[in-house]
């Protein structure tokens, strides 16, 4: 379809919007000469990769090639090497990672539940199956790849749920907002072989997980240790080991809105972004991918909320800078 040529198309608009809520790391020192490329831009690139649905690195090198709107808005000076590309794309994981956090303190600073409804978020994990054919338990135990498997993703991990079975590939675990709506409050991309609760642990450990007065968890973090530190935090954990045995209970209510928000939530994020497998193969390179969806869904959410916009008026915007069009 033919774009305004007045006005920007629906992509343009998309980035020049998500890079207002883009907040600049602390400046780290690096040896050797200075980056050409920002970390920003490669980040928004991540972003367009996942508006667009396109992740290899000929496809996004043809797009800056040939679109000079975007190239611009991106902030690329010139276009970079296809190498550089899959380089930069993939140590970009912690940038996103800390974008995501950003936001989500934002997030919490802003939308307030109702004077009825407690301060409240939920913690869940997902699987993403890897990219490529299975690699059986016992070949990786001796290290080898059979000569009839190609494009194996060896950097991914087996790992089991209850609903799911066997999955080999990542892990991306989200807290979400409960009240008023659900909303990613902080992610991490994980190997497959990582427990849920690890990466809670070591994130209230770095003081990088937004804290709420209520927590849910399902059992998987209803170890002592972990109750007791989010205690130190100032917040309650609550998990299905702290249930009374009377199902008719307050606490049994409070504790079902976790499968009706974190569950809801990643449905609603794969939903909008078409990301429900790992689009590249390799932690780092998926891992950038997934991050940036839900760094784009917390942006665009806020602005929403900001706006008095519909909160779920999210996967139409990004369906619209998708095909392109005019603003």
């Amino acid at each position: 379809m033919p774009t305004n040529p007045v006005a920007p198309d629906a992509l343009l608009r998309i980035i020049e919007h998500v890079n207002e809520y883009y907040e600049e790391p602390p400046p780290t020192p690096h040896r050797g000469r200075p980056r050409t490329f920002s970390g920003r831009a490669f980040l928004l690139l991540a972003v367009v990769a996942v508006v667009l649905r396109t992740f290899k690195p000929q496809e996004l090198h043809t797009l800056l090639a040939k679109d000079a709107g975007v190239r611009a808005a991106l902030g690329f000076c010139r276009v970079p090497h296809r190498r550089t590309l899959e380089r930069r794309l993939a140590a970009t994981l912690p940038e996103a990672e800390a974008q995501v956090q950003r936001v989500g303190q934002q997030i919490l600073a802003e939308v307030e539940p109702k004077p009825d409804q407690p301060q409240a978020s939920a913690i869940d994990g997902r699987m993403y199956q890897a990219r490529g054919p299975l690699w059986h338990v016992r070949d990786r135990e001796q290290n080898r790849v059979p000569p009839t498997l190609r494009n194996v993703d060896t950097e991914s991990a087996w790992s089991k749920s209850g609903y799911r079975g066997w999955v080999q590939g990542y892990r991306l675990v989200l807290q979400g907002l409960v009240f008023p709506a659900p909303v990613p409050l902080f992610a991490r991309w994980c190997p497959n072989s990582v427990g849920e609760s690890t990466i809670l642990a070591q994130a209230l450990a770095a003081d990088q997980l937004p804290v709420t007065e209520l927590l849910l968890g399902d059992a998987t973090f209803g170890s002592p240790d972990l109750l007791a530190a989010y205690v130190q935090r100032g917040g309650w954990l609550l998990t299905p080991q702290q249930l009374p045995v009377t199902p008719t209970s307050w606490q049994h209510d409070l504790y079902a809105y976790r499968r009706e928000t974190i569950e809801l939530l990643f449905h609603r994020i794969i939903q909008a972004c078409d990301l429900k497998v790992c689009p590249t193969k390799g932690l780092a390179r998926a891992g950038t991918f997934v991050l940036a969806s839900v760094w784009l869904y917390q942006v665009l959410f806020l602005s929403n909320y900001r706006h008095h916009r519909p909160l779920a008026h999210i996967k139409e915007i990004i369906d619209e800078a998708r095909w392109r069009l005019a603003a």
